[in-house]
């Protein structure tokens, strides 16, 4: 096992979407560490938020595992390409789509971008998300929560729907939940709502799509340690980030990366319409 860090971690507040290369510690990938064996081998594969956190761990281990990895994220230009070097050291094509999923034209873009450079798309994992904390519910602006749906769910409806065309049977589509679609946190009211609108999302694909053959699922993390964290909760919230967990710590994105694999590669081909907790101990129902 792993010696992962614990909090307290040092005072490190960023602003909003936040940089990847400036957190102490930095967030384990498996840049270093996770080993492929050929489990997606010749996949086609879009992963939204992929510049950084959750979604570049998801995108080093598909290419090690062998895909070709179309890479959606907001504006962290630099943590992108990060991410897509590692893709093609582990000699696998990359893609790179910057923009803002609150829009629509830029959700049927990536996709179309995507089939465009290689063809179909086997695997898409609806990853990016939003969030900002608040002590309390009047302190939730409209627009905030308005921009905090669009991204983290409507997105995934309009990608989903441009992408199905292009989605042979056997394929495989993971949305990224969250321990708040069980557990909500009311300092993270609108994201905690979205997140239980993706299990349900998730749920009621999974069934719509299983006599074509696609499988839906989704994967709930708990506390990771992530750009998100440092750009959208307090410096409190950030010391002390994961310590209520069984584990005592928050995960790192390589520890969430494995559950991907399995929902993306045929070895899941009879899992659809579940969700899966990655969480450190703490339960979800």
């Amino acid at each position: 096992m792993s010696n992962y860090p614990t909090p307290p971690f040092k005072s490190q507040k960023q602003p909003v979407p936040g940089d990847q290369s400036k957190m102490d510690p930095y967030p384990d990938c498996g840049e270093k560490s996770y080993k492929g064996s050929g489990r997606m081998a010749n996949k086609i594969a879009l992963i939204t938020g992929a510049d950084s956190g959750i979604g570049r761990a998801v995108a080093i281990a598909f290419a090690r595992e062998g895909a070709d990895v179309a890479i959606s994220y907001l504006d962290e230009h630099d943590d992108a390409k990060e991410t897509a070097r590692w893709v093609e050291e582990a000699g696998r094509q990359c893609i790179l789509l910057p923009g803002d999923l609150a829009d629509k034209a830029h959700c049927s873009a990536i996709v179309n971008d995507t089939v465009k450079k290689f063809g179909r798309i086997d695997v898409l994992v609806n990853n990016a998300a939003f969030q900002m904390t608040h002590e309390t519910f009047e302190d939730i602006p409209d627009e905030e929560w308005v921009k905090t749906f669009d991204i983290n769910i409507t997105a995934m409806f309009r990608i989903c729907k441009a992408a199905l065309p292009s989605m042979p049977a056997g394929s495989s589509i993971i949305n990224t939940s969250s321990v708040n679609s069980d557990s909500p946190s009311p300092s993270l009211l609108a994201y905690a709502t979205t997140k239980g609108a993706i299990a349900n999302f998730t749920a009621g694909l999974a069934q719509s799509l299983g006599p074509r053959g696609i499988r839906v699922n989704s994967v709930a993390p708990g506390p990771i340690w992530t750009p998100l964290i440092v750009s959208t909760m307090t410096e409190d919230d950030i010391t002390h980030f994961g310590k209520n967990t069984p584990l005592g710590r928050p995960g790192q994105p390589v520890e969430v990366a494995p559950i991907y694999v399995l929902l993306a590669s045929d070895e899941g081909s009879y899992i659809s319409g579940t969700r899966y907790g990655v969480t450190g101990g703490k339960p979800i129902l």
